[in-house]
């Protein structure tokens, strides 16, 4: 784009989802242009004022701030922080420095587009690649309509796209030129990052993650990923939502994995975390060609289920007092730690859903505030598909039972052991369902059902029976059903 005789000599790179140095294509065409870069990131009001957004990601975005400052003074940077509205910022910004240029990672939240057209209508902004590998537009059918169900996607257009190579990750340069006189303001020491959070925030740590998985845990991934008491996943969804790494080197190594399996089983388990890195593209694909889904059902006939939506109940499912081991598991495991295994997601989102019949978006803004990981599109996605309201979703028949789910995926009761300590004491042959417990076996195992540890707050066979008439009577009532 720019040759070095015709660098201009600064160029703001805007930070946003991109808290890395190594295949940041956004400061690598920053540095191709101009002879000083400033790396600017803007604390935007409408992050801090969100309620979707709880204290843990909050801490985790701080402290990789600060991370990525210390990386950057290795290299003869700094970051600049300011707080105030993007466009205002920015303008101040080149009023004060000169910079002929800014440049950043192209996101697709209705948000960030709406904020980048305006801000672009002003202001020098370019955008480049990096959120994902292929961007929103350039996976389509033959006819120019968007997919809206994954396996063609992925078959029939991602795959088919030019995947990346080893040769295209962009090391991290050795020097960056950022003028001295720029301003700053302090990133926020609070909240800090709590201690049951199991993530080190910044860019060596998901280089390390990254590394580890593809050494020791891929080739197990397809036969792991479910067992939710085994560490089996990357557990790199931190580092993607905030670009610590990029999903092209993401897929790179999948697909470096699967080239080099020594089996059918390792090939199989690089293929299905690839898969998995596909789902979270077509998620935000999704989100960009039907924005509508972050508000109402991508099935326009579920916006008319009639939902029980109890406080009380929610507030049982959101604190782990459900009386379903599993459930209530999972959910400790999301208020210590900000993060939760997938299986146990989808198995925590279809009880409030089709157990407790409780408007699937609580359940998604509940996410989002607890969530380390919480992403709009991949979490959207996640809830819609498991409420059977969504593009590629389940049917809506289709009605995880939380007993069998917990015997399945948490034989043992490791899991829920961890996570429920009431429980620690009761006997494999009831760990699932304590409530069967005779009161001599409670009273052995220290867990009394109604006072140490609740009883079941609802009866899964009783609940799917409403469920499925609520989603019956919501199909019947939509006009375009008769069409």
């Amino acid at each position: 784009m720019y040759s070095t005789a015709s660098k201009i000599k600064t160029a703001i790179w805007w930070i946003r989802r991109d808290l890395r140095l190594t295949d940041n294509q956004a400061l690598a065409a920053a540095i191709a242009a101009a002879e000083q870069v400033i790396p600017l990131f803007i604390v935007d009001p409408f992050f801090e004022n969100s309620d979707y957004v709880g204290d843990k990601r909050r801490a985790f975005l701080w402290t990789g701030l600060r991370q990525l400052d210390v990386d950057l003074r290795q290299r003869g940077s700094r970051l600049v922080v300011r707080f105030g509205r993007p466009q205002q910022i920015l303008t101040q910004l080149i009023a004060e420095s000169g910079a002929e240029a800014i440049f950043a990672e192209e996101d697709f939240t209705s948000y960030a587009r709406r904020r980048d057209q305006q801000i672009a209508q002003t202001l020098p902004l370019t955008l480049t690649a990096g959120v994902v590998v292929h961007p929103p537009g350039t996976v389509l059918k033959p006819d120019g309509d968007p997919y809206i169900v994954f396996t063609p996607f992925k078959k029939k257009a991602w795959l088919e796209r030019p995947l990346p190579k080893p040769s295209d990750i962009l090391p991290a340069p050795n020097k960056i030129n950022t003028p001295d006189d720029t301003n700053s303001q302090e990133i926020p020491a609070k909240p800090e990052l709590p201690e049951g959070v199991p993530f080190k925030p910044g860019e060596a740590e998901a280089q390390r993650r990254l590394q580890a998985f593809a050494q020791d845990a891929i080739d197990q991934y397809a036969q792991d990923r479910d067992m939710v008491a085994l560490d089996g996943t990357s557990q790199l969804s931190p580092y993607l939502r905030f670009g610590m790494i990029s999903a092209r080197q993401a897929v790179v190594t999948a697909v470096s994995c699967h080239d080099n399996a020594p089996d059918k089983d390792a090939r199989k388990g690089a293929d299905t975390w690839l898969s998995e890195l596909i789902w979270r593209e077509f998620y935000v694909h999704i989100m960009y060609h039907f924005p509508h889904v972050l508000e109402r059902s991508f099935r326009p006939e579920y916006d008319e289920i009639v939902w029980r939506n109890r406080e009380k109940e929610f507030e049982a499912w959101g604190n782990g007092r459900t009386g379903y081991p599993l459930v209530d598991a999972a959910m400790r495991q999301l208020a210590t730690s900000g993060w939760m295994h997938n299986r146990a997601r989808m198995i925590v989102a279809s009880f409030l859903v089709k157990d407790l019949l409780i408007d699937w978006r609580w359940g998604e803004k509940f996410f989002l505030q607890h969530l380390v990981d919480g992403d709009p599109a991949a979490n959207n996605g996640g809830w819609q598909w498991t409420a059977g309201t969504g593009t590629d979703a389940a049917p809506y028949f289709r009605i995880f039972n939380p007993i069998s789910q917990s015997k399945k995926f948490d034989p043992r009761g490791e899991f829920i052991r961890r996570w429920v300590p009431e429980l620690a004491n009761v006997p494999n042959d009831y760990i699932h369902e304590p409530w069967l417990m005779p009161p001599l076996v409670q009273k052995s195992a220290n867990c009394r059902i109604g006072s140490e540890y609740p009883a079941p707050i609802v009866d899964h066979a009783e609940a799917r029976d409403w469920t499925l008439a609520a989603y019956k009577n919501a199909r019947e009532a939509d006009p375009r059903q008769d069409a």
